[in-house]
């Protein structure tokens, strides 16, 4: 999925409405990438996939950058930077591609939204962040979701319990890379993070180049245009109008927007690939956000 880095220090004052424009074109190009994956799913698989995406994605941070290389991260900043990298950019893809030739684009979305509750679990191991009671209620409540998709997805035509799980591994390797993102976060800034973690990535996804060098050779136009869109604007461009919405308004209001994102992917699934996802899935991916968003009263209460 589509993920969503912490903000950084407010910069500047802005007019609402860009912002908000930011934010309504990163949701949309965030559910994009799910129905792209599950376009290309039956002619690339998830290694060449993700390889290919991530290195249009370093070209074109390359070039929103204005071809300046980034500063390299210190020494006491490499291993976070592999960890968020390796895990978000490489282990993600590889396991959201996979997981998308299994189950619908819309169900895996709704699966990835669980990514919160993970992110404040670990956070409570990690960074000394205190359980509460109501992200213990949370995680209940937004894994019984996930049960009742997986039940949904391996009785349907259209899905599988396997395909169900490799979302939920998306879902941790994102809690990852938000967790070493917030810790790195105060000294790189989030434009050359996100370039050092697509690199890394990359490298991850590198024992299939021979594969990637292959499928790309024998690509139609279609499976091509498809790859440069996704390294292009649900991963750069993307990344790039979050960053700027976030450094200028509210990142809290704006961070409860991405439970949109499921439900536009299922939107943008129906009308681009004719499919939805099972009735029970629905139930189950509100129960996946409920449960978020009573994890998040941690910050209210305790």
């Amino acid at each position: 999925m589509p993920t969503s880095p912490p903000a950084p220090a407010p910069a500047r004052e802005a007019p609402l409405w860009l912002p908000l424009a930011a934010v309504a074109v990163t949701l949309v190009l965030w559910s994009s990438a799910f129905v792209g994956i599950r376009h290309l799913g039956e002619n690339v698989p998830p290694g060449a996939l993700s390889l290919s995406r991530l290195l249009v994605m370093v070209i074109a941070l390359l070039a929103l950058m204005r071809g300046r290389l980034p500063r390299l991260p210190n020494p006491r900043q490499w291993p976070l930077v592999i960890a968020g990298g390796a895990m978000w950019f490489g282990v993600y893809n590889l396991a959201l591609n996979e997981s998308e030739r299994r189950i619908d684009a819309g169900t895996a979305a709704l699966i990835v939204q669980i990514g919160p509750i993970m992110v404040a679990l670990l956070a409570t191991f990690f960074l000394g962040e205190r359980l509460t009671r109501w992200l213990l209620v949370g995680m209940a409540v937004g894994f019984s979701g996930v049960v009742i998709i997986g039940r949904a997805s391996s009785q349907g035509d259209n899905g599988d319990l396997v395909g169900v799980l490799l979302s939920v591994v998306a879902a941790l390797t994102f809690a990852v890379g938000v967790l070493t993102q917030k810790r790195l976060l105060p000294t790189i800034q989030p434009l050359d993070l996100t370039f050092w973690y697509a690199v890394v990535g990359a490298v991850v996804c590198l024992p299939w180049a021979g594969q990637t060098v292959s499928v790309l050779g024998d690509a139609s136009a279609d499976t091509l245009w498809w790859i440069l869109y996704l390294g292009v604007f649900p991963s750069a461009i993307a990344f790039t109008t979050w960053a700027y919405a976030l450094s200028h308004s509210d990142a809290g209001k704006f961070a409860q927007s991405t439970f949109l994102v499921p439900f536009i992917t299922s939107l943008m699934a129906w009308l681009l690939l004719d499919e939805v996802p099972p009735a029970l899935a629905f139930l189950g991916g509100g129960l996946c956000i409920a449960g978020v968003l009573l994890a998040r009263r941690t910050t209210k209460s305790g």
